[in-house]
């Protein structure tokens, strides 16, 4: 499946039924009169944050949505039916943007979250309510009032509680596929990860979401390489666990380098706690490690472990300092469907007939 983050689409709620003209006629009654009914309200145009997608690939061939129009109203005082209401599902952690990306119209965090964006339009009135005391046979009837229409652009930030940064093969993805199930992608050569990638962490019986994304490089606020416009899956993550590798040229560099980058990025990500992890551990000795550690001190960096995502060296201390930094709210929810816990139930009790 193509993974895709962004998505303009078009979006227009449903018009109003139009009123009915119509007058009563029937037989062995001396005085009919108007019963043009009213038309029908427009379908509500809707967003639902449903489980099971990651993509917006799906508007990229549909961009066109619009709810159904509200039906015409009718003789005998009959209303015309609500046109039906179009939900729009999208991923967890979809957010609806303005034409020009400058407002946040609104943001599905939640499963199962709803949100009215465009109302449906009234229905038009029916020559029966024209009908007054000195007007008893009207003619005019209402059509019903056009929908609401707007363009807007889907922008999709990943739920995570943990984020990956690091330059092109830092071993981000070696790690991620350690830790977890997912299988992204693992090369000899840059920017092998394309997208971002999704891992459920299970450590210390407590389970957490790690996010992967493409490698930065100098100059990536600007474009170069793949830019940092996948910097936006990790805006929401609690923690930043920023990989370095230990066998590069120079590895104050490197950090200076992916730090640079988030602070031009902004969104609150250089604010945000970070765990430095230096990897490919095993490759190097303990006296060589500890030299580069000492020399990323010297440059401002801390919180400074080994480790190897080959290997698993150095896993179980990054792990806990992920895990502490995460808190005890992660984005999985622990407890069963029904919101209840062991320690919820009921004990129980010894059968007895009576």
């Amino acid at each position: 499946m193509h993974f895709l983050d962004q998505a303009k689409i078009y979006v227009s709620s449903g018009a109003g039924g139009p009123g009915a003209v119509s007058f009563r006629r029937e037989k062995y009654i001396q005085y009919g009169g108007p019963d043009g009914g009213n038309g029908g309200k427009g379908g509500d145009i809707i967003f639902r944050a449903v489980e099971g997608l990651n993509t917006l690939i799906d508007f990229r061939y549909a961009q066109h949505l619009r709810a159904q129009r509200g039906k015409g109203g009718a003789g005998r005082n009959r209303t015309g039916a609500g046109g039906a209401d179009r939900i729009i599902n999208v991923p967890v952690g979809t957010q609806v943007l303005s034409e020009d990306k400058e407002h946040v119209l609104l943001d599905l965090t939640r499963e199962g979250q709803e949100e009215l964006f465009l109302e449906g339009s009234i229905g038009g009135r029916g020559n029966a309510s024209y009908k007054s005391s000195t007007n008893r046979a009207p003619r005019q009837h209402q059509p019903g009032e056009p929908g609401e229409e707007m363009a807007v652009w889907l922008r999709l930030k990943l739920i995570a509680d943990a984020g990956l940064v690091g330059l092109p093969n830092a071993g981000k993805s070696t790690l991620i596929n350690f830790v977890s199930n997912s299988k992204a992608k693992v090369g000899a050569y840059p920017f092998t990860t394309i997208h971002p990638q999704l891992g459920v962490v299970q450590h210390r019986a407590r389970e957490f979401v790690l996010a992967d994304i493409p490698g930065l490089i100098d100059g990536a606020a600007d474009g170069a390489g793949i830019g940092d416009r996948f910097l936006g899956h990790i805006e929401r993550c609690k923690v930043l666990l920023h990989l370095i590798d230990a066998t590069g040229d120079d590895p104050v560099l490197a950090w200076k380098t992916v730090t640079k980058e988030l602070e031009q990025y902004g969104g609150g990500l250089s604010e945000k706690p970070q765990i430095l992890a230096l990897n490919k551990a095993d490759l190097l000795d303990d006296e060589l490690m500890a030299d580069i550690a000492k020399d990323l001190q010297a440059a401002g960096a801390t919180d400074i472990l080994p480790l190897s995502g080959a290997t698993g060296k150095g896993m179980d201390d990054v792990l806990d300092a992920v895990l502490e930094a995460v808190g005890t709210n992660s984005s999985i929810e622990t407890s069963d469907q029904s919101g209840t816990s062991a320690d919820d139930e009921e004990p129980e009790k010894d059968w007895s007939p009576l």
